[in-house]
C-alpha cells in the first residue's frame, strides 16, 4: 500500500470517528430533556385545573359539553 493511500485512510478514519462522536454526544445532551418537558406539560395541565376549580368552571364547562352531547345525539 502507497503512503498516500493508507494517509488517505488513515483520514477517513480519523473524520468517522468524529462524527460518531460528535452524534453520540449529541444524542446524550438530549437525554433528559423527554422528562423536562414532560414535567412541563404536567405543571401546564395542573395550573388549568386548579384555575377551573377556583374560578368555578367546572359546572359551566359540564353544562357546555352536556349540550353538546345532546345537540348532536338530538335529544
Amino acid at each position: 500500500m502507497r503512503n498516500s493511500t493508507l494517509r488517505a485512510a488513515l483520514a477517513l478514519h480519523r473524520a468517522a470517528q468524529t462524527w460518531t462522536t460528535r452524534a453520540l454526544n449529541r444524542a446524550n445532551r438530549d437525554r433528559g430533556a423527554g422528562f423536562v418537558e414532560y414535567a412541563g406539560l404536567m405543571i401546564l395541565i395542573a395550573g388549568i385545573f386548579v384555575l377551573i376549580d377556583r374560578l368555578a368552571l367546572d359546572a359551566k364547562i359540564s353544562e357546555a359539553i352536556g349540550k353538546a352531547v345532546s345537540d348532536v345525539v338530538g335529544r
